[in-house]
């Protein structure tokens, strides 16, 4: 290894494997990030090769979702989220005269007990991700480190990789390819992908607006067919517009800077009252890979997906990745799984991914119509639905369908409530204040039980579940007085009836707040186990 390799913050002792780490991530944007946290937090080795010498200092993505922010906060940044993080507080998309198509208003606390949509400067994000990241004695982080090639040996991977000085080779136990739409750990992996053929080009404006004014939608979609267009928030004093190419507009003139504050002054945005930080011609596409694993190399984020912007999917789908691979990687590197659990990542996060990409799609359908005649049929279509949405008992009818999707397939047990993404709401424990629930009982699996889980499960069970790093907890109803040690009071109510509308005494999630499975006594609870321990095992 060439000095600049051995560098770092971790240990360079062999693992156990006789691997110079245990998992090898290449790329280091936020899915990169959220992996590499995730795994060294549980104890893992992690080394991260990322190309650039110097993190990307402009914003890409500028939204997330609940669940997003709840597997960031998994990490260990939730408290620095409120820095570059604020509620997108709505979605509203007008005709070219003005009028409201529909309109979604954020839920402050949603199912995942974040935001169910927030929107963020990405730059900050991650260095907040960064900053943690160097606190954690066994992540290193080799900036300005090029992989060029694998080679998977059957127990161990070879990096070949280019940096400072000469190349070397750094083994790993296992490889994730984080690393963005062209893939070098795709490539090499082989992967093969499905793509929608689905495109068009946008210019994308990254502005900060100095004259102090409110924006009123916060988050606008203009569908003009003259010139669909884009107006959102972007983090705390950060704003983006978007503005579609037509077919007519050669992309060179279309993307120059004059252009640029051209299409700003639709809205009232100019270099007296602006700065325009960066602004870029791309073209979104939608493809997945059709196998995110191959022996011990693994794809996540864009690297596995890319996806049109319509539904703000892409980053959130590649969290949802790194939270799906990290328990699972964690298991298997301790023993405590066999490794053909990792064939359920593929099964379960292509199925969301294929769900988003549609959705995209179509959204991106709508909103990219440039037929005057198509439009108008449109726009008679959508704003008959809001009549009738402002008629009738419920105002927002018209809503566009959730990336909240559960499990169909994987690691999951019986019928409902089995694969569905756990409701998370505040809860009180003995001698502490009302919070979240993830940081109040801990993560890991989880056991929510209406009953004292010392007479729900064996004392083996018990003993396995601590195995796992899990938790296993009684939720009480709230009341003037503390729960018992053991319990925690349903603050916001969610739980209890969570459970009773599910019929079960309890329900087993995963780390990655997916319920594996309910059962409505102790002897189903005992099945639950050893269908839990068979899977694993598997």
């Amino acid at each position: 290894m060439t000095a600049a390799l051995s560098t770092g913050a971790s240990s360079t002792a062999a693992s156990p494997a006789g691997t110079d780490t245990d998992v090898a991530i290449v790329g280091y944007g936020p899915v990169g990030q959220t992996a590499a946290l995730l795994l060294a937090a549980r104890g893992h080795r992690v080394t991260v090769l990322e190309r650039f010498p110097r993190p990307y200092p402009m914003p890409r993505a500028v939204s997330f979702d609940g669940e997003s922010a709840r597997i960031l906060a998994a990490t260990g940044v939730g408290a620095a989220l409120a820095e570059h993080v604020e509620s997108s507080r709505d979605y509203v998309w007008h005709t070219a005269d003005g009028r409201t198509l529909f309109r979604v208003d954020v839920e402050e606390a949603g199912r995942s007990g974040w935001p169910d949509s927030s929107s963020v400067y990405q730059p900050g994000l991650e260095a907040a991700l960064a900053a943690h990241g160097e606190r954690l004695p066994n992540l290193r982080v080799l900036r300005g480190h090029r992989v060029t090639a694998l080679d998977d040996r059957g127990d161990t991977v070879a990096l070949t990789v280019e940096g400072p000085g000469e190349g070397t080779t750094l083994t790993a136990r296992w490889v994730i390819g984080c690393d963005g739409a062209n893939s070098v750990v795709r490539e090499e992996a082989g992967f093969t992908a499905t793509d929608f053929a689905f495109f068009n080009d946008w210019l994308t404006c990254d502005v900060v607006p100095h004259d102090g004014r409110a924006f009123e939608p916060n988050n606008l979609q203009v569908c003009d067919p003259a010139r669909p267009r884009t107006a959102v928030s972007a983090g705390p004093g950060h704003r983006r517009w978007e503005f579609m190419r037509l077919d007519h507009e050669p992309p060179e003139e279309f993307g120059s800077e004059a252009n640029v504050w051209k299409l700003l002054s639709l809205f009232d945005i100019g270099p007296g009252n602006a700065t325009l930080l960066r602004h870029a011609v791309y073209t979104f596409q939608a493809r997945y890979a059709d196998r995110w694993r191959r022996g011990r190399v693994l794809v996540a984020g864009d690297a596995a997906h890319l996806m049109p912007p319509f539904a703000g999917q892409g980053m959130c789908s590649g969290f949802r990745d790194a939270a799906n691979l990290a328990w699972k990687l964690d298991l298997v590197l301790t023993g405590r799984a066999g490794e053909g659990l990792l064939d359920s990542y593929t099964a379960e996060r292509r199925e969301h991914v294929r769900h988003a990409l549609a959705m995209s799609m179509d959204l991106g359908k709508v909103i990219c119509q440039t037929d005057p005649a198509a439009a108008r049929d449109r726009d008679a279509v959508m704003l008959a639905a809001q009549e009738r949405a402002r008629r009738g008992a419920q105002v927002g009818a018209a809503r566009p369908r959730t990336p909240v999707q559960p499990l169909t397939t994987g690691l999951r047990h019986g019928g409902a409530p089995a694969g569905d993404l756990v409701v998370q709401g505040r809860v009180t424990a003995a001698g502490r204040p009302a919070d979240r629930f993830d940081d109040v009982v801990g993560r890991g699996f989880v056991l929510l039980a209406t009953e004292p889980p010392r007479t729900l499960l064996t004392d083996g069970d018990r003993a396995w579940l601590a195995e796992l790093g899990g938790h296993a907890v009684q939720v009480v109803e709230a009341g003037n007085e503390e729960p018992p040690p053991g319990a925690v009071a349903d603050t916001d109510g969610v739980y209890l009836p969570y459970l009773a509308a599910a019929g079960a005494v309890a329900v087993l999630v995963r780390p990655d707040f997916y319920v594996y499975g309910a059962a409505g006594d102790r002897t189903a609870l005992a099945a639950l186990f050893a269908a839990l321990r068979a899977d694993l095992a598997a």
